[in-house]
């Protein structure tokens, strides 16, 4: 039966079926078992041209109000320094160089990092100095997403660890300020094995080309894939869970039990991040899992994650959100661009199949606008919730706009606009004025156990094209202005005290 129904608004369907960015299907197996009509991802949303400016960055005395001028200073230097290529090539090269293995190098080496990159892209070494930076942005009008920095867990144990770790983590939410802390992160590959994740995620695929195959171990969910999705993982049938692998899965599904019911004590709802595709078909079985357990009548406590850059986001958000609507579940979703392009298209070029990922930039954006678009309208007068994740600045005031167009406030917790810690400050800002919701994504951890993130967040901050251009040149134009305006009151205080010297010598 056909999730495109006589209910669904023309309007929209029409704007999903426009134009799209459709990948062809690689398929290993002459059938497919979806009964289902699938929705084309949604396209490029439209933009009014009217003029109207829905936040302000080119005010800088307005949008770094809240920043002090020796952090403004600190963040506009830190910046500018990792957006030079050669130099973050050479720390790249260096991090991953047996140098590293040299104990004076690598003290010299961390505490420069810890000084530098550590300092302002992550929020802190623990809950404690994470509470503080949260407080911090509590008094600029900004929120908390905290994010323990471990990414992979390898077995039982270690997964038990972090997961202990997690829930201190939600626990810390309920000494800080009511509402300072917006989402509790979680990855499901700290929870959970990868190979395992990868085994599942195989299985699922598997199941889903074949009508007949069946998994004895698989709980109620939502929709996964689309007849669009990636299938080349699964070349030949996986061999079935052994009972241990399956007794590992039950008591993943535990542990992200736990983080969410601590979680959820301080009313804090829970995110869980995307990974790439060959372990993305887990995390979403487990997501959706606890969707459907956790999910309120009115408010989603649980928001799993759409990479835009990939071909079939927009109509697997479709099917997911049309699928829950009939189950009467409430949604949410954290809409980003995506994180792992190279690796997909390099897995994709060594079987000889189409890459998942959009073959242009355009694509991707026109995506993400058009994912944005469908939620803003489905949240604008229905249960569900979107977090909007960029750093794009036209993204933003789209999304501003169409959520001003269908009366969506700050009030209705149905939309927080997102950005890291330490990037896309003036978009922050400008949002934050305007009215919204705002999040900063905070990670945190160990220095040594956060640096695959700060190598990420290095490789994403250099080049021409980085997103912190713009930040860049903002806070160099209002470190100008202050200075300008510091050295005109000297002046004009100068000049005052001179006449009033003079007036005295006369009278």
């Amino acid at each position: 039966m056909s999730l495109i129904n006589k209910n669904t608004p023309q309007k929209l369907v029409k704007s999903l079926l426009s134009r799209c960015h459709q990948a062809k299907r690689t398929t290993f197996n002459a059938t497919t078992t979806s009964n289902l009509t699938p929705a084309p991802q949604p396209v490029v949303a439209t933009t009014s041209h009217n003029g109207d400016k829905i936040f302000e960055v080119e005010d800088t005395k307005s949008l770094f109000a809240s920043v002090a001028t020796g952090k403004l200073m600190h963040t506009a230097a830190t910046l500018n320094v990792t957006a030079v290529e050669p130099v973050v090539d050479l720390s790249i090269w260096m991090m991953n160089s047996r140098l590293m293995e040299v104990g004076l190098v690598q003290k010299a080496v961390m505490g420069t990092i810890k000084h530098t990159v550590y300092n302002h892209f992550v929020a802190g070494s623990d809950t404690v100095e994470t509470g503080q930076t949260v407080r911090r942005l509590w008094d600029c009008g900004l929120r908390g997403m905290l994010d323990y920095g471990l990414e992979h867990a390898s077995d039982n144990e270690s997964c038990d660890k972090v997961t202990q770790q997690l829930i201190k983590t939600a626990e810390s939410t309920q000494s800080l300020p009511t509402s300072s802390v917006s989402f509790v992160v979680v990855k499901v590959t700290a929870v959970c094995p990868v190979n395992l994740l990868r085994r599942v995620s195989d299985l699922l695929r598997w199941e889903y080309k074949n009508s007949s195959f069946k998994l004895p171990w698989k709980l109620k969910t939502l929709p996964i894939f689309c007849d669009n999705s990636p299938f080349y993982h699964a070349l030949q049938q996986p061999a079935a869970l052994t009972a241990e692998e399956e007794h590992d899965l039950e008591l993943a599904h535990q542990r992200l039990q736990f983080v969410c019911d601590k979680s959820f004590e301080g009313n804090v709802p829970v995110v869980i991040d995307a990974e790439d595709t060959s372990i993305q078909p887990a995390i979403d079985y487990m997501t959706y899992w606890a969707c459907v357990k956790y999910n309120e009548l009115q408010r989603p406590m649980i928001f799993g994650t759409i990479q835009a850059y990939l071909k079939d986001a927009g109509e697997r958000m479709y099917l997911t959100k049309k699928a829950a609507d009939k189950m009467g579940l409430p949604v949410g979703f954290k809409l980003v661009r995506g994180a792992y392009m190279s690796s997909e298209r390099k897995l994709a070029r060594s079987l000889g199949v189409e890459s998942p990922i959009h073959d242009t930039i355009s694509g991707t954006h026109d995506c993400f606008n058009g994912c944005a678009t469908f939620m803003l309208d489905e949240v604008s007068n229905r249960p569900g919730g979107l977090i909007l994740a960029t750093h794009n600045l036209d993204s933003g005031k789209m999304a501003a706009r169409k959520a001003r167009e269908y009366g969506i406030t700050k009030d209705s917790e149905k939309l927080e606009f997102a950005s890291l810690y330490g990037m896309a400050d003036a978009m922050t800002f400008g949002l934050r004025n305007a009215g919204f919701s705002v999040s900063k994504y905070l990670p945190f951890g160990p220095v040594d156990q956060i640096m695959p993130y700060l190598l990420r967040r290095a490789e994403e901050n250099k080049g021409l094209l980085s997103s912190s251009n713009l930040d860049r040149q903002l806070m160099m134009n209002e470190l100008k202005r202050r200075t300008k305006a510091y050295f005109g009151q000297g002046v004009r205080e100068s000049d005052n005290q001179f006449k009033q010297e003079a007036n005295s010598m006369t009278n």
